[in-house]
């Protein structure tokens, strides 16, 4: 089902306080391509910190929702998000996923496959838990991305020949395995079985250095708690019905300039020009 304008203005209410203009595009996209129906049954296919299964929740509250990641740290961190909310959360591994088969209406995966030691493995997994007809909403990270949004891997790409995956400046090579052309993420997705109904490039246009202000300086200091309050109530992506929209708010400042630079991801032919993108974003159903 369409989502509607009340539901896009919620999803708009959770995205306020977010810095990545990638990822905010990410979740419209993934939000508009899974055609959820009231009651139906949804899987968010490493679910991390539980941004997706929190905003799917107040999204569609009678739908029955579940969540699986290996990671045990963001799983406790997912389940305090949620407590009281439909969300069935359960530590595990996607390339043995603990649900029978034809067990979902719907699959969200972002920034997920290229995790995986399998890829290929994973999507036969997700398309074995999905019921036919069912739909699968993906993401990955674009093998040809802006230097703007990570000049450090770049850089780095250019000058060793090869690109930083672990520590602070990994950026968005961070522990994965591969980033993706769009022949090799079809090649993944119809090999399991998927028919691809829409593949899209998200974010060309960013704020220069956008990977780098957001996740090794923000992300640490967030987690860290070592903002002030007033900061970080606007600045953490899961506070961000805290955050009033104050002019006084130096976080807010930087906010309205990032999303400056977004807009012009979506003037008419304003980011369909350009070869460089952040994401490949892939709507799929099970056939």
């Amino acid at each position: 089902m369409p989502l509607t304008d009340p539901q896009r203005q919620i999803i708009e209410r959770f995205l306020r306080n977010e810095s990545d203009v990638a990822y905010k595009r990410r979740v419209r996209t993934m939000l508009d391509y899974l055609d959820l129906a009231p009651g139906q049954t949804a899987l968010d296919c490493g679910t991390g910190m539980g941004f997706y299964t929190k905003l799917l929740s107040t999204l569609y509250p009678s739908a029955r929702l579940y969540g699986i990641d290996q990671d045990k740290k963001a799983l406790a961190f997912a389940a305090g998000q949620l407590r009281g909310r439909n969300v069935l959360l359960t530590e595990g591994d996607i390339l043995h996923l603990p649900f029978a088969d034809a067990s979902f209406d719907a699959v969200v995966m972002s920034e997920v496959l290229e995790h995986l030691v399998d890829d290929a493995a994973g999507a036969r997994e997700v398309w074995r838990v999905l019921k036919p007809g069912g739909t699968l909403a993906v993401t990955v990270p674009y093998a040809r991305y802006p230097w703007w949004y990570d000049p450090i891997n770049r850089a780095a790409e250019a000058l060793r020949g090869r690109p930083i995956r672990q520590g602070p400046f990994a950026g968005i090579w961070a522990n994965h395995k591969r980033l993706y052309t769009a022949e090799q993420l079809a090649a993944v997705l119809e090999g399991a079985g998927f028919a691809i109904e829409r593949l899209e490039f998200l974010t060309h246009y960013c704020f220069p250095g956008t990977q780098t202000i957001v996740y090794t300086f923000g992300k640490g200091l967030i987690e860290h708690n070592l903002l002030p309050e007033a900061i970080s109530r606007s600045a953490h992506r899961f506070r961000s019905e805290e955050n009033r929209g104050s002019r006084w708010n130096p976080v807010n400042w930087a906010l309205a300039v990032f999303n400056w630079v977004d807009h012009f991801n979506e003037r008419p032919g304003g980011a369909s020009r350009h070869r460089t993108f952040v994401n490949i974003a892939v709507k799929a159903r099970k056939v």
